[in-house]
């Protein structure tokens, strides 16, 4: 697939089908981009607007046959409003320190990284990753990327989001954190965190990469409300539990120059 504008082709792939390691008996494909060279960050963005996802100096998207169960959704910050569950674990981590850092892997990082996937998701590809494979994770990046690591009172580092800039926002590519303190869902505050921080850098919306209704794992998502998710290359409110998702293809508005 090759999307050309007057000025520069940029090329895309399709991947060979790979079990799908969200949902039993269902093969994966992705469409993707390199977006490295000195227009990554305009490219990044157009992308980003238009479903796609960022892994290293790749952007990617679901193209699975017979299959749109991965839709990508974002939060509008402006209208979010945080429920009574949301209420309160937002109030329970008060207590902890959220510092942005460089994209730069530490052994501390790595630790913590290697807990939340052995507890989290052991029979997972992640779970078997190295240092090296952390390192080229958190570092090896063509756009503006930084992480933020939360922290307790006593200096203990509780949890970490690995967030890319992008024109109307912020994008979470990966947040992971203690698997220990159930008590202070962690992954549930990442969220509000970071819905109160792009408000306060003046912009739209956080994105969240694919909501996959059938997945535990990626379900969650969608308890963010108001949500919007891409129906026919449309940013869409999500209006229900059980909303239709069946009409998510990515559109590849990516005119560069």
């Amino acid at each position: 697939m090759t999307h050309t504008s007057p000025r520069h082709p940029q090329l895309f792939y399709t991947t060979a089908p790979m079990p799908c390691p969200y949902l039993p008996d269902r093969m994966e494909r992705k469409v993707v981009t390199d977006i490295t060279g000195p227009q990554a960050e305009q490219l990044h963005n157009r992308l980003s607007g238009a479903g796609f996802r960022r892994s290293h100096t790749i952007a990617y998207a679901p193209v699975c046959a017979g299959c749109n169960a991965c839709v990508p959704i974002r939060l509008p910050v402006g209208r979010f409003q945080p429920d009574r569950t949301q209420q309160r674990v937002f109030r329970r981590n008060r207590d902890l320190c959220a510092m942005d850092v460089l994209p730069r892997a530490t052994e501390e990082q790595f630790a913590l990284f290697r807990r939340y996937q052995q507890s989290r998701h052991g029979n997972g590809d992640m779970a078997a990753m190295t240092v090296a494979d952390y390192r080229n994770m958190i570092e090896d990046t063509p756009i503006r990327t930084f992480m933020i690591e939360f922290r307790a009172r006593d200096g203990q580092l509780v949890c970490v989001s690995l967030l890319d800039r992008v024109e109307d926002g912020l994008s979470a590519v990966y947040t992971f954190f203690e698997p220990d303190m159930p008590r202070r869902s962690l992954g549930t505050y990442a969220i509000l965190h970071l819905v109160e921080r792009v408000r306060m850098m003046g912009m739209a919306c956080l994105y969240l990469g694919y909501w996959i209704k059938g997945s535990p794992k990626m379900a969650y998502k969608s308890r963010f409300r108001p949500a919007e998710i891409m129906r026919r290359g449309i940013w869409t409110e999500l209006s229900g539990p059980q909303a239709d998702t069946s009409h998510f293809l990515p559109v590849l508005p990516v005119t560069v120059g």
